[in-house]
C-alpha cells in the first residue's frame, strides 16, 4: 500500500509557522489547540478501532443503485472499495486494460439505461482511460469512473501516480468530484449517478484519495509518527495530523440515504405546456406531408421510454425511417418502414424530415443532404447538438429540446390515423432493393486472393441468430458490415458512436454478453481494431465470457490506404500480416478457427462451429483471411 505519510522535514508541512518566535505563545496556542482537537474528536465519534473503511460506503451506494457488474484493473488506491463490493454481491470483473474496463461500462450503460460504472488505479490508471471516457461523452452513455488517488497530505508533493486527475477529467465529464471526507463518499456518489444520467447522459468521474478508502487504523499508521519529535513543530505536527484523521473520519458510519437522487429528464409530456405547444405544430406540420421520412439516433432509446413502446409508435405514425447508431434494429431485420440504403437521396426528396436523435455532424455531411424545401423538425435532449450547423446549411422548421422517446410517442398518440401516400414508401424500398441486388453481385465477383468479404458477410447475415447482439470495432471491414449485416432487434447494436474509436470491440462485447447471458455476442473486428482487443480473450476465458469474434483479416488498415495510396501515392504506415490471430487467440485459452480460400465451401460449417463452440463456454476467434473489393470505393476516413 502506498505510503500515506512523507519522509520530510515536519517543517515542510507548516512553513507558515516559522514567524511564532515566541516559545511562551506557541506553547500556550498549542495547549489550547491540543484540547480543542480532543474535543473535536470527541464530538464526531471518531472509532479508531473499527476495520470499516469507506470502499464499503461506495459499494453501498452501487447496490442501492441496482449496480451488477464493476469493471475494473485492480491497483492498491481502490482495492477496499473492489473487495467491499465483492461482499456486497457486485461482480467485480478485471481486465487487462483499463480502457477495455470503461468501454464495458459503456456497454452496459446502453443496454440497460443504467450508469456503467468502472474503477481504476491512480496516476497511469487514469490517464488509460481518456479515450474511453471520450467516446462516451461523445455518445452520451452514463458512465461512472471511480478514480483513485494519493493521499490528500502527499498532493503536491511528488507522491507516487500523483497528478492533477481533476483537471484531465473535468473536460471530459458532466460532474466531477474529489471526495475530501469519508462521509462525503454517499452523498457525492448520489449526486454522480444523477446527473450521469439527467438532461444529456454522460460520464461522470469521482476521485477516491486513498486516505478516504482505507480503514482508521491503518490510515493512523501511516500518517501518525510512531514516536513524533518532542519539540515545538513536532508537536504541532502531531496535533495538526490528528485533527486532519479526525475530519477526515468524523460521521464516517452515520446512516445516510443510499439510494438514487430524482432524475431531470425533460418529457415531452402534456404537463409542460411549451413542449406541448411544440408538439402540436409538429403534428401540423406531419400531418400536411406528402413524403415524410423519419431519421432515429441512438437518444430515441434512452429511457425512460421502452423501446418496445417506441417501436409501437413508430409503427403507428407509419412514416418510413432511417435508424442509426443504438437505433439500428428497433424495427427488426425486415420491416417495412425500414429503409436502410440511399439515405441521402431519399433526404433530398423529402418534403418533412423528422431528426429525432440524429445529429446534423459529419453523418448527415453537417446538414447539407436536408434539401432546402424540405420542412425540418429536430428533437434532442442537447440543444447545442440540435442546432449543429443549422446556421450554415440547413434550418430547423421546429426544434424541440427534450426527450426524443416520448416526444415520438406524443406524435404517434396524436396522429394516429394519418396516412399517408403509400407509393412515397414504395418508391424507397424499390430504391433499397436495387442496392441490395447490386451488394450481391459484389458478392459474386472474384478477388485476387482469399475471400469476398461481400459474399463473406452475406452469410454470416444468413447465419445470425435473432437473440444475437453485434459489436462492431473497425474501418473497411466494419463498414461493409454495416451495409449488409441486419441486427434482430432494438438495443442489438454496439458501435462506438461519433468518435469513431478504435479498440472498442472486446469492451462492449464484455459489457453486453454480461448484461445479456442469453443472448450470442458476435464481434465483427477489422484485423488493424482486432490489435486492441486480442489480449483481452484473457479475460473472456477467465471470466468465462463467450463471444464470437469474426475477424476481416485483409493485412492492412484499408480504410485509410483507399485514399492514402490514389491521394498520395504510398501505403506506409498502412500494410498489416495475414497473422495468425487464431492460433494467438488459443494460446490464451480461447477457441480459434482459420477461414480461407481453401475452406470456401466451408464457410457457413465453420460458423455454425463457432456457434456450437460459443454454446458451450467457449470464447472464439474465426480469422477470416478476406481479399479487396471496390464495395467501399469513394468512401472518406476522415
Amino acid at each position: 500500500m502506498e505510503t500515506f505519510a512523507a519522509a520530510t522535514p515536519a517543517g515542510n508541512f507548516f512553513p507558515s509557522l516559522l514567524f511564532l518566535a515566541c516559545g511562551t505563545l506557541v506553547a500556550a496556542l498549542l495547549g489550547a489547540a491540543h484540547r480543542l482537537g480532543l474535543f473535536y474528536q470527541l464530538m464526531h465519534k471518531v472509532d479508531k478501532a473499527s476495520i470499516q473503511h469507506g470502499g464499503e460506503n461506495v459499494a453501498a451506494v452501487l447496490r442501492a443503485h441496482g449496480v451488477r457488474f464493476l469493471f475494473t484493473l485492480v491497483g492498491g488506491h481502490i482495492s477496499p472499495l473492489l473487495v467491499a463490493c465483492e461482499k456486497l454481491g457486485i461482480r467485480v470483473v478485471d481486465t487487462r486494460h483499463e480502457v477495455t474496463a470503461v468501454f464495458a461500462a459503456d456497454a452496459v450503460a446502453r443496454l440497460t439505461g443504467m450508469v456503467g460504472v468502472a474503477a481504476v488505479t491512480a496516476g497511469p490508471g487514469l490517464t488509460n482511460t481518456v479515450t474511453a471516457m471520450k467516446n462516451a461523452q461523445i455518445a452520451q452513455s452514463p458512465v461512472l469512473l471511480l478514480g483513485g488517488a494519493a493521499s490528500m497530505l502527499l498532493q503536491n508533493r511528488g507522491a507516487l501516480q500523483a497528478i492533477d486527475q481533476m483537471s484531465l477529467f473535468r473536460p471530459l465529464c458532466k460532474f466531477c468530484a474529489s471526495v475530501r471526507r469519508v462521509r462525503d463518499i454517499v452523498p457525492t456518489l448520489r449526486a454522480a449517478m444523477a446527473a450521469a444520467q439527467s438532461g444529456t447522459p454522460g460520464p461522470v468521474f469521482v476521485e477516491l484519495p486513498i486516505d478516504v478508502l482505507y480503514p482508521y487504523f491503518m490510515v493512523q499508521k501511516e500518517v501518525v509518527p510512531a514516536n513524533p519529535p518532542k519539540d515545538l513543530m513536532g508537536r504541532l505536527v502531531s496535533w495538526y495530523l490528528e485533527n486532519y484523521l479526525a475530519n477526515l473520519f468524523a460521521g464516517a458510519w452515520e446512516p445516510q440515504p443510499e439510494g438514487p437522487l430524482p432524475l431531470d429528464i425533460p418529457q415531452a409530456s402534456s404537463q409542460q405546456p411549451h413542449l406541448s405547444s411544440q408538439v402540436q405544430r409538429c403534428m401540423e406540420i406531419l400531418s400536411r406531408a406528402k413524403r415524410p421520412l423519419i431519421v432515429l439516433g441512438s437518444q430515441a432509446l434512452l429511457p425512460p421510454t421502452p423501446a418496445d413502446k417506441l417501436r409501437a409508435a413508430v409503427e403507428t405514425l407509419g412514416i418510413p425511417c432511417f435508424l442509426g447508431g443504438m437505433a439500428r434494429g428497433l424495427l427488426g431485420r425486415n420491416h417495412p418502414l425500414h429503409i436502410q440504403q440511399n439515405r441521402s437521396a431519399a433526404l433530398k426528396k423529402a418534403d418533412v424530415v423528422l431528426l429525432a436523435g440524429a445529429v446534423c455532424d459529419f453523418r448527415l455531411s453537417y446538414g447539407r443532404v436536408l434539401s432546402r424545401s424540405s420542412k425540418i423538425i429536430i428533437v434532442n435532449r442537447n440543444r447545442k447538438e440540435m442546432l449543429l450547423n443549422s446556421d450554415m446549411f440547413w434550418k430547423p422548421q421546429e426544434a424541440v429540446q427534450g426527450d426524443v422517446g416520448s416526444f415520438v410517442v406524443r406524435l404517434a398518440e396524436g396522429l394516429k390515423g394519418q396516412t399517408w401516400a403509400s407509393d412515397w414508401t414504395e418508391e424507397l424500398r424499390q430504391a433499397d432493393q436495387q442496392k441490395e441486388q447490386a451488394f450481391r453481385e459484389k458478392g459474386l465477383m472474384p478477388v485476387a486472393q482469399h475471400l469476398n468479404p461481400v459474399w463473406v458477410l452475406q452469410l454470416v447475415e444468413e447465419t445470425l441468430p435473432d437473440n444475437s447482439i453485434l459489436v462492431v470495432d473497425g474501418g473497411d471491414f466494419v463498414g461493409t458490415a454495416a451495409h449488409l449485416v441486419r441486427p434482430r432487434g432494438p438495443l442489438s447494436w454496439l458501435d462506438p458512436g461519433a468518435f469513431g474509436t478504435l479498440g472498442v470491440g472486446a469492451g462492449f462485447a464484455l459489457g453486453a454478453k454480461l448484461c445479456r447471458p442469453d443472448a450470442e455476442v458476435w464481434c465483427l473486428f477489422g484485423d488493424g481494431a482486432f490489435g486492441y482487443s486480442l489480449i483481452e480473450f484473457d479475460t473472456f476465458v477467465r471470466h468465462k465470457i463467450p463471444v464470437i469474434a469474426l475477424i476481416g483479416n485483409d493485412a492492412g488498415w484499408t480504410q485509410i490506404s483507399r485514399e492514402q495510396v490514389p491521394s498520395l501515392g504510398s501505403n506506409v504506415a498502412c500494410g498489416l500480416a495475414y497473422a495468425d490471430y487464431h492460433r494467438a487467440a488459443m494460446g490464451l485459452g480461447a477457441q480459434g478457427l482459420l477461414l480461407s480460400r481453401e475452406k470456401e465451401d466451408q464457410v457457413v460449417e465453420v460458423l455454425r462451429d463457432a456457434q456450437q463452440q460459443c454454446r458451450g463456454g467457449h470464447p472464439v476467434v474465426v480469422n477470416i483471411l478476406i481479399g479487396r473489393t471496390d464495395f467501399r470505393d469513394g468512401s472518406i476516413a476522415v
